[in-house]
Formats: C-alpha cells, structure tokens, sequence
C-alpha cells in the first residue's frame, strides 16, 4: 500500500531556498512581469568558476511584445551579488 501511497502521491514541492524570484517592470507599457531561477537547474558557471550566472528573457502577457533581458550574476555560494535588466527596471516586492 504504501508503494502506491507514494506512487500517486506526486512529486514534492519544490523549496522556495531552490529558487530565486524577481520583478522586472515593462519600459514600454509599465506591465510588471514575475520571473524566477532554479538555483540548481538555471545556473551557468562563469569562466573564472567562481560564481554563476543566468540570463532570461521575458515578455508580459500580450499588451505589448517589448522582450526584457535581465542577466544575473550569483557568487559561488548561490548569493545575488549582482542584476541588470535591458528594456525594463526591477521592482522590489510590494512597491510596484
């Protein structure tokens, strides 16, 4: 039974620590769209091997199809040492 229990059971979720989640806001039409990085699965290593990187690009919901780059850059332990993003701005949680 408990072969089964687990079977079904489904996938755990995953630990909000595994990821790293961001806002960026739209330059051209002010939308503010979500973005996250699997700090397991997501992560480059840089050339000097020591620290991360991950670039993404975004695009909101369809009010305007402006793509927003944001690169990251993470220190060896994981740790957001540095952000940019072309074509938007961050937003910092609860201040959009």
């Amino acid at each position: 039974m408990g072969f089964f229990k687990k079977l079904f059971q489904g996938a755990p979720a995953p630990s909000k620590s595994n990821f790293y989640s961001f806002s960026v806001k739209c330059k051209r039409c002010g939308e503010v769209i979500e973005g996250r990085v699997n700090l397991s699965n997501d992560l480059s290593a840089d050339d000097e091997g020591d620290g991360y990187h991950v670039r993404k690009v975004l695009m909101g919901s369809g009010h305007c199809f402006q793509q927003v780059e944001v690169e990251l850059q993470f220190d060896a332990s994981r740790n957001l040492v540095e952000k940019r993003a072309q074509g938007g701005t961050f937003v910092e949680p609860g201040n959009p």
